[in-house]
């Protein structure tokens, strides 16, 4: 025991940042590390429910620390806001403050034991770890949830856009969208507080792959990004073999249904879990989608509320008699959808997203192509990487045109490119092919496995 390297993990308090350390604690605990996540009670529980693609409760190794924050008040999600950035969010996340004082007590409790100890934090989450810096058996490594092409993206705009040795790099990241009114003044300084802790970084972690990322990875390298010259592209995070041959009865109503549907022909659509679309907007993707003569599965949902489980959920309006319209054609899911079962099964052939780098790598990973319709952060560099830097989708809309309803015939002309037509099946051929090489990547002798067997050798050195 007195030998024992433990990890102590500490997420972000928005789902995408969850689910993906939840993933990352899964495949560092088949290495027999013992892993600890650090929590809230309400984010904790909410990262367990809607994990797919594994059982958090077979993983005996993953031990969850959940500790309750102060009450606060939160206005539910305004679909109707200029900004599409969930601000509704930050009472939550100011809460999350108050995880600093339990973790050092943990951190405290796992060095009467542990020879080392690993600490990976969201880099979101850099203040809340900084008393790491009182443990001499701890070291600190921060976690970004965003491509290596987009992190490198804020360093090289930093630095005044530099031109650089690398032609085509230099012109895939003048193409990216200058990030006006995408992070407000609130966030703007949350973000700040992290960054003016950040003094004790043994490395950085991307949940990315060397497969299409290497070049911005060994950019940030050079850099020495975050104080750091240590760069592991340890993902694909998420589970890349997928069983979908559950019992009918076990499964998501959504995987059931595109058991009936051919190979290719469904295109799904989900905003992810920080995005809100007025009622208009609704009417508009609901036009479009029905004109498109398409298969859809259509993810209707609401952004989360700082709690999803207090307050009751949005009523939506449909045009009428739509869902009887579109009858085996059309699949409306209003709970939470089973999203990485659903872009590996085989019927599945596109990918309406918001691009949040959780979506995006899943839709990577199992070679899904994108319908690009990014909201906020860093989503608009994320699908600037996916259509221009990867080809591997096409653009909804130019991002920039201040939160304007993106029309029916646009949507409809967008889903008709990827879904059917001859420029949107090479788009396909390349998505399934990175998508192949990137699940191939976690296979021994794979560029990912080996990444993560230096990560492991790295931490557990003597």
């Amino acid at each position: 025991m007195d030998n024992e390297v433990v990890v102590v993990v500490v997420p972000f308090v928005a789902q995408g940042h969850l689910n993906q350390l939840l993933h990352l604690s899964r495949l560092l605990s088949a290495y027999k590390l013992p892993v600890h996540v650090v929590g809230t009670t309400t984010h904790n529980r909410q990262a367990k429910l809607r994990i797919h693609g594994w059982n958090h409760n077979s993983d005996t190794n993953i031990h969850f620390h959940e500790f309750k924050t102060p009450e606060f008040e939160s206005p539910p999600p305004n679909p109707n806001s200029s900004t599409k950035f969930p601000l509704h969010l930050m009472p939550s996340v100011k809460a999350s403050y108050h995880l600093r004082e339990p973790f050092a007590n943990l951190l405290a409790t796992v060095s009467n034991t542990a020879r080392r100890i690993v600490v990976i934090h969201d880099y979101l989450m850099t203040k809340v770890v900084q008393d790491v810096v009182s443990f001499p058996k701890a070291e600190a490594y921060v976690f970004h949830c965003a491509s290596a092409f987009t992190t490198y993206s804020y360093v090289w705009e930093a630095k005044g856009r530099p031109c650089l040795d690398d032609v085509e790099s230099y012109t895939q990241l003048t193409k990216m969208p200058i990030l006006q009114h995408l992070i407000p003044p609130d966030f703007s300084e949350f973000i700040n507080s992290n960054v003016a802790c950040q003094k004790f970084n043994s490395g950085n972690i991307y949940d990315t792959c060397k497969v299409f990322d290497g070049k911005f990875i060994d950019y940030l390298s050079k850099e020495g990004h975050c104080g750091s010259t240590k760069q592991w592209a340890l993902g694909p995070f998420n589970p890349v073999s997928i069983n979908n041959n559950q019992e009918p009865r076990k499964r998501h109503k959504a995987l059931v249904w595109l058991d009936k549907q051919v190979q290719d022909s469904v295109i799904y659509v989900a905003f992810g879990s920080t995005t809100s679309i007025s009622d208009e907007q609704i009417l508009e993707l609901a036009i479009g989608l029905e004109n498109s003569g398409q298969k859809f599965i259509w993810v209707l949902r609401d952004a989360d509320k700082s709690d999803i489980f207090k307050g009751e959920d949005r009523n939506f309006e449909l045009p009428k008699g739509f869902e009887e319209r579109v009858e085996g054609k059309g699949l409306v899911v209003r709970d939470w959808a089973p999203q990485l079962e659903v872009l590996a099964h085989i019927a599945t052939g596109g990918f309406m997203s918001h691009c949040g780098w959780n979506s995006s790598m899943e839709s990577i990973t199992m070679g899904v192509p994108i319908a690009a319709w990014p909201m906020h952060s860093d989503q608009p560099r994320n699908a600037t990487l996916i259509t221009d830097v990867l080809k591997i989708g096409v653009n909804v809309e130019d991002w920039g045109r201040g939160g304007e309803v993106v029309t029916s015939s646009v949507i409809e002309e967008t889903i008709r490119k990827l879904m059917d037509s001859d420029e949107g099946n090479e788009i396909r051929k390349r998505a399934k092919k990175i998508g192949e090489d990137v699940r191939q990547s976690m296979e021994e002798g794979g560029v990912t496995c080996m990444e993560i067997d230096t990560f492991v050798a790295h931490v557990t050195r003597k």
